[in-house]
């Protein structure tokens, strides 16, 4: 957005949407909410699903999502729309990174 407008709200889809699924929001979040996105005209969406610790990656392509990738653990990525910048998944997991048998 070049310029950020003056007004109290605004009718533009974001470029990127990041949904944290949990047992009681994913079928929500995939069923319902994925499909508004695409209709909007979002992007890139990524859904992160903390209790089994990964990150999926879609981009909309002609109005279907496409899955980019699947990532997890403690991956390092570069993933778009942010593949510029490397991402450390770990932190998203909202845990200690366990020790590394180099640590012991």
């Amino acid at each position: 957005m070049p310029v950020f407008p003056d007004v109290a709200h605004f009718n533009l889809a974001p470029d990127w949407i990041c949904e944290i699924l949990s047992p009681s929001t994913a079928k929500l979040d995939r069923q319902f909410k994925m499909p508004v996105y695409a209709r909007e005209d979002v992007a890139h969406a990524w859904l992160i699903d903390p209790s089994v610790k990964l990150l999926e990656v879609y981009e909309l392509r002609r109005a279907d999502w496409v899955l980019r990738g699947v990532y997890g653990d403690d991956q390092v990525i570069e993933a778009p729309p942010f593949d510029a910048v490397p991402l450390d998944l770990w932190p998203l997991w909202g845990e200690p990174r366990p020790a590394s048998d180099s640590e012991e």
